[in-house]
């Protein structure tokens, strides 16, 4: 490409007055280069980009200084003239981006995946207090993913709570009605079915997270505080983690620790390693602050798969249970004692058709304290999340061998464990 050449002038003037003409020796120079400058030293010499011209000026030359520059002026056009048409471009310096590897594989990691998460409203029905109209107000929104082509979204229990309907976009912007197939309360997963294009669906890739090493990169997609697709980045900084569910309060296990920002909204979403895999759900953050900058928290994706199984073929999770009502770990201690006391065992309950005894009053008012729980088949029980880990263990129809205290003594207790009762 050919560059347009701009002028360099340069001229010596006499120090008696710098409007008189000034005398010009053989070594002053006028020069075109890319830059136009004006200067004042002593060789005045014209070149030209094309056709190359070398015009040396006769010395001792008394020029007007008008004159000088109209030549000036003159040799610039006849520049621009002589060069190429295209020349304007020359002015305009393209330096074009340049990107790390790293860098674009998180680009590529991101536009790859990110029609895969979708946006999720949660409306609830409320009555105006002057007209008496009933209206559905957001009261909250969250993120989820696309699991497969028939149109089953994966997201957060806590997300969808409380919803008496419910909305999903996708990536194009595109908005559908969401029916809830099921739910998990104990570890915080919910299942939604929209009537979309299979077009339109893109299923996130689901990988495995039973190898997953601390240190390693992780992404999170989402939606928070209601704006459009986010990424954050960052590493897992703890394994093996848990965490209670926000609804019931029972422990959730194996969780993954990471420092990827999880801020409101983000709940639901996706954490991805670096291939693109789904690994996890987001969602916790652990702020003592009270802002979104502490600790994140994601469902490792080896729990979900098999509650979203669960929940697409059964709509519902089979989860065995003993049927009691146990008093918080707090008021255990306060009796200097270790274990779960039993609050209340329904006798139609596992727990109570093998006669475990709740605490009750006598006919004086006098607390009589239920059996505490010890152990469950040999398995010590100190705290409620020790039953929960337990039972987790454990199968619909198990028999388990329930170790109680009951006032001085102890005594083993078969129990038949039993699903635990539909939610509505």
């Amino acid at each position: 490409m050919a560059t347009c050449s701009l002028i360099s002038t340069r001229f010596h003037s006499p120090s008696s007055s710098l409007f008189r003409s000034s005398t010009i020796k053989p070594t002053t120079t006028i020069q075109l280069s890319k830059t136009l400058h004006l200067h004042y030293p002593n060789l005045f010499l014209l070149r030209l980009p094309s056709p190359k011209l070398t015009i040396p000026l006769l010395p001792k030359l008394s020029i007007p200084k008008p004159l000088l520059l109209l030549c000036t002026s003159l040799a610039l056009s006849f520049t621009l003239l002589v060069s190429n048409a295209d020349s304007a471009a020359a002015f305009v310096v393209t330096s074009p981006r340049k990107l790390q590897s790293d860098e674009l594989a998180t680009v590529r990691l991101f536009q790859e995946n990110t029609p895969s998460v979708v946006y999720i409203t949660n409306l609830a029905v409320k009555q105006d207090a002057f007209t008496l109209d009933v209206l559905e107000v957001p009261q909250g929104s969250g993120s989820g993913f696309v699991w497969d082509k028939n149109g089953h979204i994966v997201t957060n229990y806590h997300v969808i709570r409380g919803a008496s309907d419910l909305k999903v976009t996708l990536a194009d912007q595109s908005t559908y009605d969401a029916k809830v197939v099921g739910f998990d309360q104990d570890k915080d997963v919910a299942v939604l079915r929209v009537e979309a294009p299979s077009d339109k669906l893109r299923p996130i890739p689901i990988g495995v997270s039973a190898d997953l090493l601390v240190g390693q990169k992780v992404y999170a997609i989402g939606n928070p505080f209601g704006l459009d697709h986010t990424l954050t980045t960052g590493v897992i900084s703890g394994l093996r983690r848990e965490i209670s569910s926000a609804a019931t309060g029972r422990p959730i296990q194996d969780v993954i620790q990471t420092d990827a920002a999880i801020n409101p909204g983000n709940s639901g979403g996706p954490l991805l390693d670096s291939s693109g895999n789904l690994i996890g759900i987001n969602t916790a953050i652990y702020s003592p602050s009270g802002a979104s900058s502490g600790v994140g928290f994601s469902i490792p994706v080896d729990t979900v798969n098999g509650i979203v199984d669960q929940l697409v073929k059964f709509g519902k999770v089979t989860r065995p249970i003993l049927g009691i009502k146990f008093a918080p770990d707090q008021s255990v201690e306060q009796l200097g004692v270790s274990g779960v006391l039993v609050l209340d065992a329904p006798a139609n309950g596992p727990a109570g058709k093998a006669g475990l005894q709740s605490t009750k009053r006598d006919s004086y008012g006098r607390l009589i304290l239920g059996d505490i729980i010890t152990s469950v088949n040999d398995k010590k029980v100190t705290n409620g999340s020790d039953l929960y880990r337990i039972l987790d263990q454990c199968k619909v129809g198990e028999k388990v061998i329930v170790e109680v205290l009951r006032g001085d003594h102890k005594e083993k207790i078969p129990v038949i464990l039993e699903p635990k009762p539909d939610e509505s």
